[in-house]
C-alpha cells in the first residue's frame, strides 16, 4: 500500500505554531514515495518555500522524511522499519516541525507508520523439555514460552496450536498489557509404563495477511509420582528500584513453596520473559530466588518492566508469577537546547517583538527533574518568550541602535527543578546590520580661514570634516559647496572643495583690495539608499599683502608744465613749504607711510616730515640760495618687502612771481628738447630694426627658390657617364690636388623614372667642382642628393662611380 491518507490539517493560533498536519503511511516504503503534498494542506505557496529556507527539524537526529521544496511534497527518504522504530508500541508515529524564516515560522506534522505483516512468529527455543510424573492430576499446568511477534495488531499472534492432544491441552490466558499466558493443560492421565516419551508441536499462527506461524518442539519424560508442584507466594510482586543502581543490587525475593519431600520438593527459579531485553538487565539466583541486576537502568528507556519468574520442581511440576518493576527517576540529564532556527544579522530598524531566533528545549528526566525553566542575560534589548512543549523564542524588547551596541552575545541558560538542579547553556552572536539613521555631523559648527592674497589657483586653504555614525556606505561622505553667490558670482569661482576629503581649494587669485572676506556653506551628504546631509558656514578672510606701492596725490605731477612751491627769502625756520600728501590702497602696516628727502639741490634747506610728508625750512633762506630748488621725496610703506614711490618738488624762493617764472620757463624748455632728441633716436632706432628683418627674409626666399630651381634643371639634364678614376686620382691639369674621393652609386629600374644616388662621405661636406680649363672655383653642391634618372632606360640596376677632384686655387 503505497497511498497516503490525509487525516487532518488544523491552523492553530498557539503561539508560534501556524499549523499542522498529520498523515499516514505503511512501513516499508521506497525512497521517493510521496507522504503527502505539504504546501497544500497547509496553505503555503511554493516560493514560501523557497525563499523561506524551509527544512525538517526532528528532534532526534534521524530523519525519514525529507521535504522538497520545488514541488512542496513530503518525500520518504529512508525506508521505515516500524518494528526497529517503535519496538512493541502499538502506535508508531513521526512527529517533525517544518521550519521557515525571514519571518520565522514552524508548523507540527505527524506521519503515522502503520504495520504491515512482514514477521512471522517465532519462539525463543525450538525446543522445550519436561518431566512430568505419572502420578500428576488432571488439570495439572505447565507454563509454555510465549512465541514473539514483532508485527502489532491484527498481524500480531493470533492463535497458538497443539498437536496431538490426546493427553494435553492449550489454555490462553489474556494479560493486561495485551499478551497471552501459553499454559499446557493435562487432560488424560500419564502412564510411563505404557509412554514415557512424548512430543508435542506448538504452533503461534498471526492474523495478517497472508497468514504467517512459527512453531517449537515439546519433549515430554514421565517421571514416576510427583503429588504436588510449587506454589509463589504470591501470583504478582511488586517492586521500586532507583535508576542508576549499581549492578548486582538485589531487587526483589521471590518464594515458592512444595508440599512434597526429598527431591520432588526441591525447586528451581528462572526468567521466563522472551519479548524484551529482560533477561540482559535482571537475573534470577535459580535457588534463592532474589532478582538482581545484571546492568544499570535507565530510567529514560525503560520506566516500568515485568518480569515473567517460574519454579519448577524435579517433577517437573512448575508454577509461575509477575514481579512488576516500577523504576523511580532520578535527574541525571541536563536539559538539551536545540536551535531549530536563528538569525545571525537582523536590522537596526526591526520592529519590536521580531522573532530572532527560535530554541527547543528537552529534559529526559520526569517530574520535577524534567520541568526546565530558561533565561537570557541581564542589559540587552531581548527577551525569551515562553511557548508550547518548551519552545522559546528569542525577540526584541526594545529599539536597537546598532551605534550603541553592533553585537550581542546572548546566553541562553536553561536549568531543570531537580535536586540538585542540573543546567545547560548555549551563547548566541547576533550582529546588528546598518540602516542609514544618522546624518553626516561636522566638527565644527562652523569653520574660519585665512588666506594670503595674490595666491596661487588650486591652493589648498583648509579642510571641513564631518563624521558619520553609521558603517560602511551609510558612512561614506561627500562633501559640495551649496549654491550661492559672492558679489553676484557664483561661489564655485571662487573655491571648489574636494568631494572625498573636503580640502577646500582656491579657484582664483584674491585680491585684498577687491575683496577682503567671503562666506558660503559646504554640505556633506552620506552615501545611503535614501542620503542624508547636514551643512556648515565657512568664512573666508583675505590677508593683505604688500602688492601696492603708495600714490601720491600731491603735489600732482604733470607732463607739459612744471609746477613750484614759491618761498619767500624772509621765510623762517620751520616755514611750511608744502606737503606730501600720499596714500596705500594696502591695509595695516603695509599702508603706513614715511616720508623723506632722497635727492635735494640744498639738503641743509629743507627737510620733510617723517610722518606727515610736511616739508619745512631747516634754516633761514637767504640772498645767496637759488631760485629754483628741486627735492625729490621719498614715500615708502612699511610693509616686507616696504615699496615706495617718489615724487619731485619744484620750489622757488624768491619774493615775486616774475622772477620765478623767467626761471621756470627755461627749465621748462630744457626738458622739452631732452624729451624730443630722446623720441627721435627711438624712432630711428626702430626703422633700422625693420630693415634689418625685411632683408633676412628676402634672402632666406631667395635661397629657397635657386635651390629649388637648381633641382629642377638637374632633373631635366643628361649627365655623361664619367670613366672611373684608381683612387686618390690626381688631377695633373690642376695646380692643386685634394685626395677627396667621392662614390656615387646609382641604381636604376626599369618601371622608376627616379634613380638612388648615395654619397659615401668623407670629413668634408662639400665638394668643389673645377673645370681643368678654368681658373675659378665652381659652385658648391650639397652631398647625398638624390639625382633623377633618364625614363625608360632599358638597363634594371646600373651603377655609376664618379670621381671628382677638386681642386683649390690661391
Amino acid at each position: 500500500m503505497k497511498g497516503q491518507v490525509l487525516l487532518f490539517v488544523c491552523l492553530c493560533a498557539l503561539d508560534a505554531v501556524l499549523g499542522q498536519a498529520s498523515y499516514s503511511i505503511p512501513e516499508e516504503m521506497t525512497r521517493g514515495s510521496l507522504v503527502g503534498n505539504i504546501a497544500q494542506d497547509l496553505g503555503l505557496e511554493i516560493r514560501r518555500l523557497i525563499a523561506g529556507k524551509a527544512k525538517i527539524y526532528s528532534r532526534n537526529n534521524e530523519e525519514y522524511i525529507e521535504l522538497s521544496r520545488e514541488k512542496g511534497v513530503l518525500l520518504v527518504k529512508e525506508r521505515i522499519d516500524r518494528e526497529a522504530l517503535c519496538a512493541h508500541t502499538a502506535l508508531c508515529a513521526l512527529q517533525f516541525r517544518i521550519i521557515l524564516e525571514n519571518p520565522i515560522e514552524f508548523y507540527s506534522v505527524n506521519v503515522q507508520i502503520t504495520d504491515i505483516n512482514d514477521n512471522a512468529p517465532g519462539f525463543e527455543k525450538n525446543e522445550m523439555k519436561f518431566k512430568i510424573s505419572e502420578s500428576a492430576m488432571i488439570g495439572a499446568k505447565f507454563v509454555l514460552e510465549r512465541a514473539v511477534d514483532f508485527d502489532v495488531g491484527n498481524n500480531g499472534i493470533d492463535n497458538y496450536e497443539l498437536k496431538p492432544t490426546d493427553h494435553f491441552a492449550l489454555k490462553l490466558q489474556n494479560n493486561a498489557d495485551g499478551n497471552k499466558n501459553v499454559e499446557m493443560i493435562l487432560q488424560k492421565p500419564l502412564d510411563r509404563e505404557r509412554e514415557e516419551q512424548m512430543s508435542l508441536v506448538l504452533t503461534a499462527v498471526d492474523g495478517g495477511e497472508p497468514r504467517m506461524s512459527g512453531t517449537m518442539l515439546i519433549h515430554i519424560t514421565v517421571l514416576d509420582a510427583n503429588d504436588n508442584a510449587p506454589i509463589f507466594t504470591q501470583p504478582t510482586y511488586k517492586v521500586t528500584v532507583t535508576e542508576n543502581s549499581p549492578a548486582g543490587t538485589i531487587v526483589a525475593t521471590v518464594t515458592a513453596s512444595d508440599a512434597d519431600t526429598d527431591l520432588n520438593s526441591k525447586m528451581s527459579y528462572s526468567i521466563t520473559n522472551t519479548l524484551d531485553n529482560v533477561r540482559k538487565i535482571f537475573n534470577v539466583n535459580k535457588d534463592s530466588g532474589q532478582v538482581s541486576l545484571i546492568q544499570n537502568i535507565d530510567f529514560e528507556k525503560s520506566k516500568h518492566f515485568q518480569i515473567d519468574l517460574l519454579a519448577s520442581d524435579d517433577g517437573g511440576l512448575t508454577d509461575s508469577c509477575k514481579l512488576i518493576i516500577d523504576v523511580q527517576d532520578v535527574n541525571d540529564n541536563k536539559p538539551e537546547i536545540n536551535i531549530m532556527s536563528k538569525s545571525n544579522v537582523i536590522s537596526e530598524d526591526a520592529e519590536i517583538n521580531t522573532v530572532v531566533t527560535v530554541i527547543n528545549v528537552e529534559d529526559l528526566d520526569s517530574g520535577d527533574n524534567g520541568v526546565v525553566k530558561c533565561f537570557i542575560n541581564d542589559n540587552i534589548p531581548f527577551i525569551l518568550t515562553n511557548s508550547e512543549n518548551n519552545f522559546y523564542s528569542l525577540v526584541t524588547d526594545s529599539e536597537l541602535d546598532r551605534e550603541r551596541s553592533s553585537e550581542y552575545n546572548i546566553t541562553v541558560m536553561c536549568s531543570d527543578e531537580g535536586v540538585p538542579s542540573l543546567s545547560s547553556s548555549v551563547t548566541l552572536t547576533l550582529h546588528i546590520s546598518d540602516v542609514n539613521d544618522n546624518a553626516p555631523v561636522f566638527e565644527r559648527s562652523s569653520y574660519e580661514a585665512s588666506i594670503v592674497e595674490n595666491n596661487t589657483p588650486g591652493l589648498s586653504i583648509f579642510t571641513v570634516k564631518a563624521r558619520d555614525a553609521d558603517w560602511n556606505q551609510n558612512a561614506r561622505l561627500s562633501y559640495m559647496l551649496e549654491d550661492s553667490s559672492v558679489n553676484g558670482v557664483a561661489v564655485s569661482s571662487y573655491v571648489s572643495v574636494s568631494a572625498d576629503s573636503g580640502v577646500i581649494h582656491a579657484v582664483r587669485s584674491f585680491d585684498y583690495e577687491h575683496l577682503k572676506e567671503f562666506n558660503f556653506r559646504v554640505r556633506a551628504q552620506d552615501g545611503g539608499s535614501t542620503p542624508l546631509s547636514s551643512n556648515v558656514s565657512v568664512r573666508v578672510l583675505i590677508q593683505d599683502q604688500n602688492d601696492n606701492a603708495p600714490q601720491v596725490l600731491y603735489p600732482v605731477q604733470t607732463g607739459g608744465s612744471v609746477l613750484a612751491e614759491m618761498v619767500p627769502r624772509s621765510a623762517d625756520v620751520g616755514y611750511l613749504v608744502t606737503k606730501v600728501v600720499a596714500v596705500d590702497v594696502d591695509s595695516g602696516q603695509n599702508a603706513w607711510l614715511s616720508y623723506k628727502v632722497q635727492k635735494a639741490t640744498d639738503r641743509a634747506l629743507f627737510e620733510v616730515g617723517l610722518h606727515n610728508g610736511e616739508i619745512r625750512t631747516v634754516r633761514q633762506v637767504t640772498d645767496k640760495d637759488g631760485v629754483k630748488q628741486r627735492l625729490s621725496v621719498l614715500v615708502e610703506d612699511n610693509g616686507q618687502p616696504s615699496r615706495s614711490a617718489t615724487v619731485i618738488v619744484n620750489v622757488a624762493v624768491a619774493d615775486s612771481f616774475p622772477e620765478v617764472l623767467s626761471e621756470f620757463t627755461d627749465f621748462s624748455m630744457h626738458d622739452k628738447e631732452y624729451n624730443d632728441k630722446l623720441t627721435f633716436y627711438l624712432v630711428l632706432a626702430l626703422a633700422v630694426v625693420s630693415f634689418l628683418f625685411i632683408t633676412c627674409l628676402l634672402l632666406i626666399i631667395s635661397v629657397k627658390v635657386y635651390r629649388w630651381r637648381q633641382s629642377r634643371v638637374l632633373y631635366h639634364s643628361n649627365l655623361p657617364v664619367i670613366p672611373y678614376y684608381p683612387p686618390r686620382y690626381s688631377d695633373t691639369l690642376g695646380t692643386g690636388t685634394l685626395q677627396h674621393v667621392y662614390n656615387y652609386e646609382v641604381c636604376r629600374t626599369s618601371d622608376s623614372r627616379k634613380s638612388d644616388l648615395k654619397l659615401d662621405r668623407t670629413a668634408s661636406h662639400n665638394v668643389l667642382v673645377m673645370d681643368p680649363s678654368s681658373t675659378g672655383t665652381m659652385q658648391k653642391i650639397h652631398s647625398e642628393r638624390n639625382i633623377l634618372d633618364e625614363p625608360d632606360s632599358p638597363l634594371e640596376v646600373s651603377h655609376l662611380r664618379f670621381v671628382w677632384s677638386s681642386a683649390v686655387f690661391v
